[in-house]
């Protein structure tokens, strides 16, 4: 299978792309993460940030394997390299991509990174009990829901419950060969 995306460390260059992404309101309302509102100034630091201090996170872009133009970014944090996990930060892609498998395809790029590179044996996320989209991509991947912690996020004046989701790299292993095949 051909990948339609790769992904890429962020680079000074990406700045204007991903301030543009990380002031979308919409991606905002259905994660775990809280709204604020970014400055290219502060979006400058921020990169500075991922690009110099990648040992616990990773942010990676995802890009077209065809016109290599950034799509999106996928993280990783919390990377714990003595108990071997890490924690899914996140996949955001443009808005006129979602449903088309860029994030699908993006999200086992760095699952395959985060176990076959970085050694974890397993990786975890949080999320929004409304997000029906990240809760369904989470099982794709072979996630398992292992609980809810409710009043979790306060974020559009009330707060959110979220759901945990844990896999294991040999719970991984097996579930990407079924999708592969």
């Amino acid at each position: 299978m051909e990948n339609k995306v790769y992904l890429r460390a962020f680079e000074h260059s990406d700045i204007s792309f991903l301030n543009t992404i990380r002031n979308n309101d919409t991606l905002y309302q259905t994660t775990t993460g809280n709204k604020y509102y970014i400055s290219s100034e502060h979006d400058k630091k921020w990169i500075e940030d991922k690009i110099f201090n990648n040992y616990n996170q990773l942010y990676l872009v995802i890009c077209s394997s065809e016109s290599q133009q950034p799509l999106g970014y996928v993280c990783a944090n919390n990377i714990d390299y003595i108990n071997r996990k890490a924690e899914w930060g996140g996949l955001i892609v443009t808005n006129e991509l979602n449903s088309k498998g860029i994030g699908t395809d993006a999200g086992y790029l760095l699952l395959d990174h985060l176990f076959g590179e970085l050694g974890m044996n397993m990786v975890y996320a949080y999320v929004n009990e409304n997000n029906k989209a990240s809760y369904r991509l989470s099982e794709k991947y072979g996630f398992k829901k292992d609980g809810l912690i409710r009043n979790f996020v306060y974020k559009q004046n009330r707060f959110h419950n979220v759901y945990v989701f844990s896999i294991l790299k040999s719970e991984y292993v097996n579930n990407k060969t079924l999708y592969v095949e």
